[in-house]
């Protein structure tokens, strides 16, 4: 598996194809068969068809990996491109900007990786003709496999390529919920933004943004329950906000969601949903004529030019279980990565 930067494992889905069946019907003369073309009831809609094979998922998983890899090791942005999109790209992105910007000397040799397809539980949705077709997965590391992450692949309707759109590392495995798959072994789609969920997907977003900004204060934690992904966003806050003692001051705000997407699969419970989210931090000197000076990893986007005051922007990806029953949905796993910065001005407030 490969090593993220602040993530943990995510996994894959599973799929097949349905055929509906039509009803025939025979006449003994020409009368009746036209009588009974009248009246005859109308077909039965077709069953939904799944995304893909389970053998068409577990190639697309390794034909990313392998891209991936190759994308990395040449600096091809324009490769990477053709195998990621959605925050998964922006993050992969964010990360070369670092490493090129970085000197020499500081930059981690790459080592390629792939997932283990023999440990790796393909979740493919049955869809309606049209939808955008996708699936998940969840593959699983180390020397018990007690490392797992949740993997969405979604297809892009133009290039019909397989492309990665999410990756979240699980905090505790054990915690995800049991994934409910029909007879076949298909797994069944659900609308993230039902009111049917007992956090819709767009509470869900507000609720870990507020984790951040205030420590969960307002929504938070009267949404969410506080697993170990909760808190460590929770922490982030606390930690963040004082880094500066008296010499300057930090604050966390909603930013807009740069990637609305997000997928939900129907569990035992209500439904496994991975999401996305924007947010930001300013960071800012407590008085004039202080500054602030970009350490190695902000240079890449801020150059080595001490400011009074600087703005990052971070791209994230979550995954929750969330109940159909009125009780705290519970975040999973997420991770984050700057994604852009800038510097905010002369001034010294927040």
């Amino acid at each position: 598996m490969r090593p993220t930067r602040r993530t943990l494992p995510l996994i894959t889905a599973v799929v097949c194809l349905a055929l509906a069946a039509t009803a025939c019907s025979s006449d003994t003369d020409g009368t009746a068969s036209a009588a009974a073309d009248q009246t005859k009831s109308p077909s039965a809609a077709p069953k939904p068809a799944p995304a893909l094979t389970p053998a068409e998922a577990r190639k697309a998983i390794a034909a990313y990996s392998t891209t991936n890899n190759l994308s990395h090791i040449k600096r091809d942005r324009a490769l990477l491109d053709s195998v990621e999109s959605g925050p998964r790209h922006a993050m992969s992105l964010a990360d070369l900007k670092e490493d090129d910007a970085l000197p020499k000397a500081d930059r981690k040799p790459y080592r390629p990786w792939s997932y283990d397809l023999a440990a790796t539980d393909l979740y493919i949705p049955r869809l309606q003709h049209g939808q955008q077709r996708w699936f998940a997965a969840v593959t699983r590391a180390g020397s018990k496999k007690q490392h797992a992450r949740v993997l969405v692949l979604a297809e892009n309707a133009k290039s019909k390529r397989w492309e990665m759109v999410a990756t979240v590392d699980l905090d505790n495995p054990s915690q995800l919920p049991k994934i409910t798959l029909d007879k076949d072994g298909y797994a069944t789609a659900v609308d993230p933004a039902s009111t049917s969920l007992a956090t819709p997907v767009d509470l869900l977003r507000s609720a870990v943004i507020d984790n951040f900004a205030t420590g969960g204060d307002l929504t938070g934690r009267k949404v969410l329950a506080p697993t170990e992904a909760a808190k460590r966003q929770v922490k982030a806050h606390h930690d963040t906000i004082h880094k500066f003692g008296t010499r300057g001051t930090t604050q966390f705000a909603s930013a807009d969601t740069k990637f609305p997407d997000s997928y939900a699969l129907k569990t035992s419970t209500g439904a496994l949903v991975v999401f996305s989210h924007n947010h930001t931090q300013h960071d800012a000197v407590a008085a004039p004529g202080m500054k602030i000076v970009p350490e190695k990893q902000d240079r890449a986007w801020l150059g080595t030019t001490p400011r009074p005051a600087f703005t990052y922007t971070f791209t994230c990806s979550d995954v929750a279980a969330v109940p159909t029953a009125p009780q705290p949905s519970s975040l999973l796993g997420y991770g984050c990565r700057r994604t852009d910065a800038a510097a905010a001005g002369p001034s010294t407030s927040v």
